[in-house]
């Protein structure tokens, strides 16, 4: 079986980055009302990306009522197992109120050498190990190769549905999303348990309409007032998420390193972490809820009144081995639960994402970790994430019998994915290459073709 050395992948690292580079500049916000202009133009980019790696028949797929995926089947050996190989195109948007110091669609190499711009990371580096991926393969590839890129990852993603609806395009023996990465540059990770993510909105309702807050406050219940107490509950005094019949449990994997998730997390000095156990359990093995926002006046159009009504959307992440159905529900009827001053109370479903755990038994995953550990000379980690990848339940449903091996070159101490200034390091990128190159060999030999 022919290796890939740190050599063959450095080679080509000019090439990829130039191609990193041209990636970052394409603008490529699938939220609605953004311009869909760039986004579709990425995903001819893309097209173009993986035909000049040499794959065959690359084309786009429409996807019901979203933007489309870029697709393509490529043959190996007869008797061969198939790797299916997933990334998305389209990038969060960067509001120069997050505070960037460079042009988010301007790629900017600074002087710590990593290279920043939105998506530089997230996830066109994912594409890009790919595109290598390919390059060294050649066309003597060891087994059957699919490609899949999503068009809408970051925002309301229609690729699940199209992906349970036509499962021949997506059966696979391995599919390997290189959306994620190691706590830190140089310190192999394999990712073997994802969160998973589900939401719902509360509206409260106090009054008919607003009244002025000088002649009516003190007896008449704003729903702003209500809907504080209601948020309140979903916590203990620790920062700890506390609801009846949501589950929580231990994280047996590496730990978390502290210093890694208080630099990258980007916590204030002397501000305290939410919750109580070790720092993996309480972001990998326990649940936590976020308020994603609120309708509500802002400050500069506030006025004296009462609210009416406030309506909140709420996230929470829920841990491998629940059921996240169960958890949702769990979570509404808290919610419904609570009616300070008999408030109306309506929540109501947005989402469901299932949490995930790996198989580490499975061959590909060996093999994965194998890969892992040669590219960057290093112990590999199985870590958690407390981020949930939605499309892994689709592909589990499509092929019950595939491993799923969650990597890339994401660092979580540095690389400020959905942040102001995203970056990623190009270094990571190449042992990535290299990682993701060998694994597909030695995953193709493993099962004797």
């Amino acid at each position: 079986m022919p290796e890939t050395t740190a050599t063959d992948a450095a080679a080509l690292m000019p090439d990829v980055i130039e191609r990193l580079e041209a990636l970052v500049r394409i603008p490529s916000v699938a939220f609605p009302g953004f311009d869909a202009e760039p986004v579709h133009r990425m995903g001819e980019a893309v097209v173009e990306l993986f035909e000049a790696a040499g794959a065959e028949g690359v084309r786009l797929l429409d996807v019901p009522d979203g933007y489309p995926c870029v697709y393509a089947d490529l043959p190996g050996p007869a008797g061969s197992p198939t790797v299916l190989l997933y990334a998305h195109y389209d990038v969060q948007p960067a509001p120069k109120s997050q505070g960037w110091t460079s042009e988010p669609f301007e790629p900017t190499t600074k002087d710590d050498g990593r290279i920043y711009g939105r998506g530089a990371a997230d996830d066109k580096s994912g594409l890009v190990i790919h595109y290598a991926t390919l390059k060294l393969l050649g066309p003597d590839r060891p087994c059957n190769i699919r490609i899949l890129v999503e068009g809408e990852e970051e925002t309301i993603s229609h690729l699940e549905a199209f992906v349970e609806a036509n499962p021949d395009l997506f059966a696979c023996d391995a599919a390997v999303i290189a959306d994620i990465g190691p706590q830190a540059v140089g310190r192999p990770g394999l990712t073997t348990a994802l969160r998973g993510d589900v939401a719902c909105t509360l509206t409260v309702r106090t009054l008919e309409n607003p009244v002025h807050s000088g002649m009516f406050g003190g007896a008449a219940p704003d729903a702003m007032t209500a809907m504080i107490r209601i948020l309140d509950s979903l916590h203990d005094e620790h920062g700890d998420t506390v609801i009846d019949g949501v589950d929580r449990g231990t994280w047996a994997g590496a730990d978390m390193d502290e210093a890694v998730y208080r630099d990258g997390s980007s916590i204030l000095p002397g501000v305290d972490f939410l919750g109580t156990g070790t720092l993996s359990d309480r972001i990998w093995m326990k649940p936590s809820v976020t308020v994603l926002g609120m309708d509500l006046p802002n400050t500069a159009e506030a006025s004296n009144v009462l609210l009416p009504e406030v309506t909140a959307k709420l996230s929470m992440r829920v841990i491998p081995g629940s059921d996240a159905d169960a958890q949702l529900e769990a979570l509404m009827a808290h919610l419904r639960g609570q009616r300070p001053w008999n408030c109306e109370v309506v929540v109501e479903r947005v989402k469901v994402g299932n949490p995930f755990a790996v198989d580490e038994a499975h061959p590909a995953i060996v093999a994965a970790k194998d890969a892992l550990s040669t590219a960057y000379g290093a112990p590999v980690e199985s870590i958690g994430s407390g981020a949930s990848i939605p499309l892994v339940a689709s592909l589990k449903q499509v092929a019950p019998d595939a491993a799923i091996v969650l990597w890339g070159a994401e660092d979580t101490e540095r690389s400020r994915i959905h942040a102001s200034d995203e970056s990623v390091d190009p270094d990571e990128i190449q042992r990535m290459i290299v990682a993701q190159t060998r694994f597909i060999r030695e995953f193709a030999a493993s099962t004797g073709s």
